[in-house]
Parts: structure tokens; sequence; C-alpha cells
């Protein structure tokens, strides 16, 4: 006897989705909003340098510190209880930083803010997978969701700018304040309840385990990425995964653990799981010196530099949102090893840009390559949640949105540290013989500081060196493409020779969500509000 086909989702489902896009495009405005107001903040609060670095950091270190801890939660607590809780912490948290009157004070608010947005990631993506139990709509309904974090990301600085140009700075934070009223108004009607009737209680030391661990390797890898190796991240990430270690043996030792070991024995949540972090790595990397390249090399200003940006992300949108359309015609492990095949070509072309090449080559390469990637994100996203029980698809989504947190860190740390190096390398080679020693030094630092002392250099020499400088930072560029262009290749073996194995034809099913200790003898149905 064949399983009944699953309920399919009405208006009210894809009504409560477009409510909850909303929280997603919010966390990611908030993300990078707040860059363009620190010189105003400064101004007005007086923060130390060491403030002024907290301020911007604190809130991503926040998110991904706690979505673990939160996606735990939601499966016990409820799923829309929590996703409210959050959004009424995070627009009183948005209101607390608007009018904040002290660093000191605006560092707290911005780590409410980041607990608060923990609650809210998770919570949205796992009542998708419970709105949506047909297999074409939740895959549509996360490409959805996934253009509207894309969305935000790409709106943060333009709506940023805008309010900025009008407002005082504390305006870009008061933005999810309406947000956050709507999703409260209308949640309790459009969105159901969901959570695990036999989840237990959370394991207090487990959750501040996590959120050591989760803190501190993303500090450790973004100080990596901006100040370069160093004793003080390198022993905060020993630290941190040692304390992971420790962790995982907690989480088999428990009976309801905050992390389900069960999940990782699937093979398609793993894969999964590593494919999401891969891609994160990657995109995060290249549009990092990317961006750079148009304005340092090509000398754009900012402004012209985000409307190159805008086709990369419209491309983003257009990957995720084709990708259920085609994962209707086309086996899911082709369809993702096929985008990310065209991903490598992409950055295979991207190493042969010059500093004097025009920028839409450039810009084209990273188009194709956004195309390329959105259906292994969007359809990697899916098979992390979908592969594990209703019950535990709070765990599921955090872990999803962890392993893109955590890619994006690595991304700016191992793609940044290596294009950086071949720049050092690359500049002391080519260095002008005419440039002063002390300049050469400080020029072979950053392309930053060597535009800079190019400037002051007479005539010939100061183009000379900005020549030789353009270069070596070009070559850079080709370096992490091509590191880049090995990851993906590495990704799309893995999909060949492990996701393959799934099942056949077009939207293959998953393994089957293991049973675990807690779950022998007791069904895990959801519960109802």
């Amino acid at each position: 006897m064949t399983d009944p086909a699953p309920l399919r989702a009405g208006a009210r489902e894809w009504v409560g989705l477009a409510v909850l896009v909303l929280p997603t495009m919010l966390i990611a405005i908030d993300m990078s909003v707040l860059h363009l107001a620190v010189p105003e903040i400064t101004a007005n609060l007086r923060p130390t340098g060491s403030q002024v670095l907290w301020i911007t950091d604190i809130y991503p270190f926040m998110i991904a510190g706690f979505l673990v801890t939160m996606g735990a939660l939601g499966d016990r607590v409820g799923r829309r209880r929590l996703l409210l809780i959050g959004a009424a912490c995070f627009g009183a948290a948005s209101a607390l930083a608007a009018y904040s009157d002290t660093a000191t004070t605006l560092i707290a608010a911005r780590a409410l803010l980041g607990i608060a947005g923990a609650t809210l990631m998770p919570s949205t993506l796992s009542l998708i997978r419970n709105m949506f139990p047909a297999e074409d709509q939740r895959k549509r309904a996360i490409s959805i969701w996934m253009a509207g974090f894309i969305g935000g990301a790409a709106a943060g600085p333009l709506v940023g700018g805008v309010l900025l140009e009008h407002f005082w700075w504390g305006s870009v934070l008061l933005i999810g304040v309406p947000i956050m009223l709507l999703l409260l108004v209308t949640g309790p009607f459009l969105l159901p309840e969901y959570r695990d009737p036999n989840a237990g209680s959370i394991d207090l030391p487990s959750a501040v385990m996590a959120t050591v661990v989760l803190v501190g390797v993303t500090y450790a890898f973004k100080d990596f990425a901006e100040n370069g190796p160093g004793w003080k991240p390198l022993l905060v990430l020993v630290a941190a995964l040692a304390l992971g270690t420790r962790f995982i043996a907690r989480q088999r030792s428990l009976t309801n653990p905050l992390v389900d070991p069960g999940l990782f024995s699937s093979r398609t949540f793993g894969v999964s799981l590593t494919l999401l972090m891969t891609s994160s790595v990657v995109m995060m990397g290249i549009m990092f010196f990317v961006t750079l390249h148009l304005q340092m090399v090509m000398g754009f200003t900012p402004l012209t530099t985000a409307l190159w940006m805008l086709p990369i992300t419209m491309a983003m949108i257009v990957g995720t949102m084709t990708a259920p359309t085609l994962a209707k015609r086309i086996s899911t492990p082709i369809l993702m090893a096929g985008g990310l095949s065209l991903g490598v070509v992409a950055l295979l072309v991207l190493t042969r840009v010059e500093s004097v090449s025009s920028p839409l080559l450039l810009v084209a390469c990273v188009v194709i390559l956004a195309v390329g990637m959105g259906p292994a994100s969007m359809l990697s996203t899916d098979m992390v949640v979908s592969s594990a029980p209703k019950e535990r698809a709070g765990s599921a989504s955090a872990l999803s949105e962890t392993g893109t947190e955590l890619g994006a860190a690595v991304g700016l740390a191992l793609i940044g540290s290596l294009g950086f190096a071949v720049y050092r390398a690359r500049l002391s080679e080519t260095m002008p013989a005419e440039v002063p020693t002390d300049v050469a030094v400080t020029a072979n630092d950053t392309l930053g500081a060597a535009l800079e002392e190019a400037r002051h250099l007479p005539g010939d020499v100061g183009e000379n060196l900005l020549t030789a400088a353009r270069d070596a930072f070009t070559s850079g560029l080709h370096a992490g493409a091509l590191l880049s262009a090995a990851l993906l290749t590495l990704s799309v073996l893995l999909i060949l020779t492990v996701l393959r194995k799934a099942s056949p034809g077009t939207g293959d099913a998953p393994d089957p969500a293991p049973v675990t200790a807690r779950e022998k003898g007791a069904a895990g149905n959801p519960a109802g509000a």
C-alpha cells in the first residue's frame, strides 16, 4: 500500500510565507545597514576603535552563536511561539539601539538584536518545512525564502544610504520596528504552531557550550581574515574546537541532546550541510575580492561599485528561484552538479581577468557563478531541512544556517588570506626599483596602502607602483578563483559519488531519517499549539 500524497499548501500558507520572508529580509539588511552609519555614530557617540568594531561585529557573532540553541528551543516550545517572542525582542532591541546615547548601550543593544535574530532564522525555515509538506511546493517556498535573504543583503547599503541622506543614524535601525509589529499582528492568524512533544528540556551546559564554540570559531576566522595570522585567533580557534569535541561527546551521552547526532547518520543531511558550507565559503570569498577589485583596481566609487554588483545579486535570485522548476525535469544531483560545474568554468575564466580588463568580463564571470550555484544552495537547504523529521526541523534549520554563517567566516579567512599572500609575494617580485624602501614595505601590506602611498610619489614612480600593486592584487584574485574552483570541483565529485545513490529520478527522495534512542518506543508527531 503506497503512502498517501502529502497535503498541499493553500492560500493561507502562501500568505504566511510572505510574512515569514519579511524578518528574513530584515536580518540580512541589519547585517550591513549600519556600516554606512559608522562615521556619524563615531561623531555622535565617540566610541573607541575597539568599540567601533564591536558595534558592527557583535550582531553577526550573536546570531552565529545562538542559532543552534534557538533552533532546538523552537522544537521544544513551539516554532511560532519562539518566532513571535523573537520578533518582539528584535523590535524592542532595534528601538533601544536606534536611541542609544553611548557606545556601550549600542553594543549591548546590537548583541540583543543578534540573539533575537537567531530565533528568527531557524523558526522561519522550520515553519516552511511544516507548512509545505509537498516536495514541489516546499522547494518553491524555500527558494522564495532564500531570495528574500539575498535581496535583503543587497538592499542593506541602499536602504541605509537613502535613510542617512534624510535622517539621523538611528533611523537605519528603526526599520525593524514596523516589520516586527506586522509579524506580531499577522503571525498568530497565518502561521501554524509546531513543536516536538518528546523533545524534553534544554540541556543548559550544552547550550552554553554551543554558543561559546560557534562565537569562538566565527571570531577566530573573522580576526584572521581582517588582521592576518596571529596567536590570538589561533588560540581562540584551538580552544573552541577543543570545547566542540567535548560538546559532541556530551550530545552522544544525552537522552535529549541539543543537537541530535542521529541527524548526521543520514548521508543526505551530512553531504547537503557540507555543500551549503562550501558554497558559502566560495561565494563570500569571491564577492569580497570582486568588490575590492571594482573599487581599488578599476577605481570605481562605492555607489558605482554597488550598481555593478546588482546584476550579481539578481543572478543569485534567478539561480535560486529557477531551481524548483528545473528540479521537476532534471535529477536533483545532476542539476546541482551541473550548476556547480558551470560555476567552475566561470571561475576558471575569472583567472583570465587582468587589472586593465573591462568590468563587464569580471561581473559576467561572477554572474554565471551565482546562477550556477543557486540550485545547489537552494536544493541543499531543502535537503537539510527535509531529511530531518518534522519534530526536529528547528534543529536542522539551525544547523543549515550555522553552516552558512561559518562558511562565510571561513571564506573570508581562507580565500582572503590566500589572495593577500599572493598579492604580497607578487608585489615583492615586481616592486619598481625606484620606489623608496620604506614606501615599498608599506605598499606591500595591502592594496589600499599601496594606493595611498602612490599618491605621494612623483609622476611615473607613483604610476609604476599603482600598476604593480593592481597587477599583484589581480594575481591574488586569480589564486582565490583557482582555490574556489577546486572546492567546487570537490563538491561536484561529492554530489556524483554520494548524493546520486539516493532515489533516482526527479525530486530524489532523501535518506530516511535515523531513529534515535529517545524515539524508540515513542512516536514523534508534531503537536498543535
